[in-house]
């Protein structure tokens, strides 16, 4: 063949299309690109781990992953956290669950717990998570859950404070130990009387019933919400003997 006509071939093989892109081949870049941005999603500013006990012992592969999402602080420097809590039941993840936490104080810890008055009945399905910082005088955060299978539901929250005795917490009553059948609480507060630390008062509010209506626990305030339905003076060492 003459040079002139494969000068001509090569330049009209050089001048073809390239060839377009598979709608397979668009898919996979495409899948690629929705991995790679979950992974990133995934990222946390750091995850604490919560063994959840079974009174003194801790329950083999049953635990909490508290995940930090986010950390600001305001102009008076109260600072916000956001978690994503993820429980695992026999290291399985079941379920998961966004809180938001303000006034964060630095070296605050996460606890949990089966159960709700007491953590004797092990069979529950009720998981009582905490976090604050673990000394007397300070705030700290509290969620009622209840999990089955893979239905986790936030079931009741509050704030408590103790300090050597004197403070406000919440007190559950539970009739029985069945997981569907109703049970009650109420806030607690035992506050010094006119600076006397062997006196105070008690006193009871926000009085509330839990049902499980529809698959789901459904709360009644059964008091006016905030408001004191009984108060009692009575001595520091009275209070704590009848706790």
């Amino acid at each position: 063949m003459k040079p002139q006509y494969l000068f001509i071939l090569f330049l009209l093989i050089s001048c073809q299309k390239p060839k377009p892109v598979s709608q397979n081949q668009t898919k996979n870049v495409t899948a690629e690109n929705k991995i790679e941005a979950i992974a990133t999603a995934e990222k946390f500013l750091k995850t604490d781990t919560i063994p959840i006990s079974n009174g003194e012992e801790n329950a083999m592969g049953n635990y909490v992953l508290a995940n930090l999402l986010d950390q600001k602080a305001d102009k008076d420097s109260i600072v916000t956290v956001k978690y994503r809590l993820d429980f695992y039941e026999n290291k399985e993840k079941k379920a998961s669950s966004k809180v938001t936490i303000e006034g964060y104080q630095k070296g605050a810890e996460w606890g949990a717990d089966y159960g709700l008055a007491t953590a004797t009945n092990k069979n529950t399905s009720f998981i009582q998570v905490s976090f604050g910082y673990p000394a007397c005088g300070y705030n700290q955060n509290n969620y009622l859950y209840h999990l089955k299978n893979n239905d986790l539901q936030l079931v009741y929250q509050w704030d408590s404070m103790t300090d050597s005795g004197w403070g406000s917490w919440v007190e559950f009553t539970t009739p029985n130990e069945k997981d569907t059948e109703a049970f009650y609480c109420k806030r607690v507060a035992f506050e010094p009387e006119d600076g006397d630390d062997d006196m105070g008062k008690v006193s009871y509010s926000d009085s509330t019933v839990f049902r499980f209506n529809g698959n789901k626990w459904k709360s009644q305030l059964l008091s006016a919400k905030d408001k004191p339905y009984f108060e009692k003076k009575m001595s520091f060492n009275e209070f704590n003997d009848i706790r």
